[in-house]
């Protein structure tokens, strides 16, 4: 956490000084900087500890690995900021890369979807979890999954980033609440131990369920929050946009 808060900041220093006119917005950094503490506070103790005896401290966890940094982080605009410090071939290429089609196929709404909520129904419904808590390499791998998968779906549904193929605003929409809706037949299904396979006692699969219900609608509402404030670019969010597109001056 600390090596990529420490990343971010060196490029916001590097943006900042080949382009002093636009500058890097502070609340985007401090967007970044608070995703990096909050997947500190989830993987370090006392959380780490707790997620390993408790379900319900699994869940918070996940909550905060899947669904809270990734919005923070993605807020943060890091594709736009490593841009901005880029010459200008190199900076050609990652565009192209984005462009690319197995990107396109990546970042569809549905396909984000499936990665970053579809995957909870084999997590939670099939011996895959409890898996996870018995090999140290596949918990760690789980955690991969939340991260990339939950930075994944925020950009999808809310990157402030300008993309090569963005999404509708009623398309956007009707994924999260989709997700929404996922997210809360799983936590009920959870409570009422209805096809659930986790090995823990029943008061913590069903603290967990709450967890999950309530910290998720928290996190989707803010998630919807993002949305709306990236619905109609502003005109300093556009000038960045067509800077980016353009590409930096070569240094």
């Amino acid at each position: 956490m600390l090596l990529l808060a420490g990343t971010y900041l060196l490029l916001t220093y590097w943006a900042r000084g080949r382009n002093p006119i636009h500058g890097w917005r502070r609340w985007r950094a401090v967007s970044f900087l608070t995703g990096c503490a909050l997947l500190g506070v989830a993987l370090l103790p006392p959380m780490s500890t707790f997620a390993i005896g408790d379900f319900r401290g699994h869940m918070a966890q996940h909550l905060l690995i899947g669904m809270y940094a990734p919005l923070c982080l993605v807020l943060g605009a890091p594709v736009t900021l490593l841009l901005r410090t880029l010459t200008t071939a190199r900076a050609r290429h990652l565009t192209g890369l984005l462009r690319s089609r197995p990107v396109h196929i990546v970042g569809h709404p549905v396909s984000a979807l499936v990665l970053s909520t579809g995957t909870l129904t084999v997590l939670y419904f099939t011996p895959l979890y409890n898996a996870t808590m018995d090999r140290p390499d596949l918990h760690w791998l789980m955690h991969t999954h939340f991260l990339l998968s939950g930075c994944l779906f925020a950009y999808v549904i809310a990157s402030p980033e300008p993309a090569p193929v963005q999404p509708s605003v009623p398309t956007r929409l009707v994924t999260l609440g989709v997700a929404i809706a996922t997210h809360a037949t799983i936590s009920q299904l959870m409570y009422g131990g209805f096809l659930i396979d986790v090995h823990a006692p029943i008061s913590q699969v069903q603290g967990g369920a709450e967890i999950m219900y309530y910290g998720g609608d928290i996190a989707e509402l803010l998630l919807a929050a993002a949305l709306v404030t990236t619905w109609r670019p502003s005109r300093h969010r556009s000038t960045e946009a067509n800077a980016s597109t353009a590409g930096p001056a070569t240094g």
